[in-house]
């Protein structure tokens, strides 16, 4: 098995031949499982495929996702992406609180006829279907896709090396590692990664009785059948995995860094400035730090009141993203929809709003996160860690405080403070004082804060760099294409 390109360099004739005139562009089917944090870095990927090979795609989303977000965002899409949904899926014989992951990819295998049938349409109509991609929960299609006789079938990776690198080793895990991972009294070392602790290992794994815990080691399995991995990540933010996975091993597939992929900031319409970045526009350079969980992340009311009072013990600027707060569980009901259903404002403390307002801006649910992220007053990010918050950081240059809520996010954590650096984690605890001192610290700080910030700046370098023509990431993109479009069968 032959390795990803490494280090700007890619295979002879990496740009395919042109075909005639008369024939219509190559295409590529993407399947988005449910969550917009899988969509839009599916849909960047479709756009640069547009940009730079002259690829046209079908995003095929599903049924469950239908919400007037997604198809907000799908409708501004450039007319190279098309969009298909799969029909509804009856998963009321599942249990109540089943787990996020056991419900995306049990109406993913129970959409295989479906989907099935969509690819047959879609090589009828589109005569170059090239290959068809899924992401990471969307292992099962990969049986639609061999079974439409589609060739070329890959699985894109949206998050990182160090996550990829677990779920790969999954099936040996699971045979050779007694008891729960949160139990382990060492990290978990894996080649080429940080060592992560047991209990922050990711969450659908932490209780092997629960069926999201089969289902991580199902497709863990299944990745195998793909002819190629594209991962949404880049060598400098993960020298030890990268090195590993371009390695070629027996049995698993080969391994293509192709980020960062991260959604572009659109221009906002002159009659409806934005009030954030209005507020931004007025405040000293690289002074405020932004506040924001993702469109899923929730907080329990106790730490959402914490993180408030320790803002204001820390003295900073901050603009803060608020949601209403979640005791069940850091999943929140706005998984599918990045709506909060509940007034947040209600929720924090007494007079809070009142004596920060000179010092900081509250907004309800959702802000333009690229925009915040990419002004030159911001100087720090309190994210949650999922993986496309991370890459839009390191794009724009701007060290992170670590508070991971669920899925992969706490392994991300600690790969981004204990790994390479871009990152300060906040304690265990979450108390006021702690925040605050872990906030203060990340801005103005002459120790660990310093360091962070000039390796977030070496990092938004080197991503730029491995995008640019003959970048490392942009190599690999064009060895896959040329894959996809030579030798095709008629």
């Amino acid at each position: 098995m032959e390795p990803a390109a490494a280090n700007g360099s890619c295979c002879n004739g990496a740009a395919a031949a042109s075909p005639p005139a008369s024939s219509p562009p190559p295409h590529v089917a993407m399947l988005a499982t449910p969550g917009m944090g899988h969509l839009i870095p599916l849909a960047e990927l479709a756009k640069r495929l547009a940009s730079r090979h002259g690829v046209t795609t079908t995003l095929i989303t599903f049924a469950s996702t239908a919400s007037a977000t997604q198809r907000a965002f799908l409708s501004s899409l450039p007319s190279t992406i098309s969009s298909l949904s799969l029909p509804p899926v009856d998963l009321s014989d599942l249990p109540r609180g089943a787990a996020i992951e056991t419900l995306m990819s049990e109406e993913c295998l129970r959409l295989v006829p479906a989907l099935t049938s969509l690819l047959l349409d879609l090589k009828k109509t589109t005569t170059r279907l090239v290959a068809f991609v899924a992401d990471l929960f969307g292992a099962d299609s990969l049986d639609a896709a061999a079974a439409a006789g589609v060739e070329r079938r890959y699985i894109f990776f949206p998050t990182n090396l160090h996550v990829l690198t677990l779920i790969l080793s999954l099936p040996e895990l699971d045979a050779t590692v007694p008891g729960e991972f949160r139990d382990l009294a060492e990290p978990l070392r894996l080649p080429g990664c940080v060592g992560i602790p047991g209990e922050d290992i990711l969450m659908p794994l932490q209780d092997k009785t629960n069926p999201a815990y089969r289902w991580m080691v199902h497709h863990g399995r299944k990745y195998g059948e793909a002819e190629a991995i594209l991962v949404n990540s880049f060598d400098a933010v993960e020298p030890g995995p990268a090195k590993v996975l371009r390695q070629p091993a027996p049995g698993r597939p080969v391994v293509y860094p192709i980020g960062p992929l991260i959604q572009a900031g659109k221009e906002e319409d002159a009659s409806s400035p934005c009030p954030c970045v209005e507020w931004l526009d007025r405040q000293p350079e690289k002074s405020v730090i932004f506040v924001s969980f993702g469109s899923g992340g929730a907080l329990p009311a106790e730490q959402m009141r914490e993180l408030a009072l320790g803002l204001e013990l820390s003295g900073q600027r901050f603009l803060w993203v608020v949601r209403s707060p979640s005791d069940e569980g850091t999943v929140n009901e706005n998984y599918y929809d990045a709506q909060s259903k509940k007034d947040p404002f209600a929720y924090l403390p007494e007079g809070f709003i009142e004596r920060t307002k000179d010092v900081g801006l509250v907004v309800p649910s959702w802000a333009p996160q690229i925009k915040v992220l990419a002004h030159r007053a911001t100087g720090g990010f309190l994210t949650h860690c999922g993986w496309n918050s991370v890459l839009e950081s390191l794009v724009y240059g701007v060290p992170m405080v670590a508070w991971p809520l669920f899925a992969e996010q706490r392994q991300n954590a600690v790969m981004l403070s204990e790994g390479i650096g871009a990152a300060i984690r906040v304690p265990e605890s979450k108390g006021r004082e702690k925040i605050a001192a872990t906030v203060r610290e990340l801005m103005e700080g002459e120790g660990k804060g310093a360091a962070v910030r000039a390796k977030v700046a070496e990092l938004q370098k080197a991503a730029a760099e491995g995008l640019k023509e003959g970048g490392a990431a942009a190599a690999a993109l064009a060895e896959v294409v040329e894959k996809w479009t030579a030798g095709e069968k008629n």
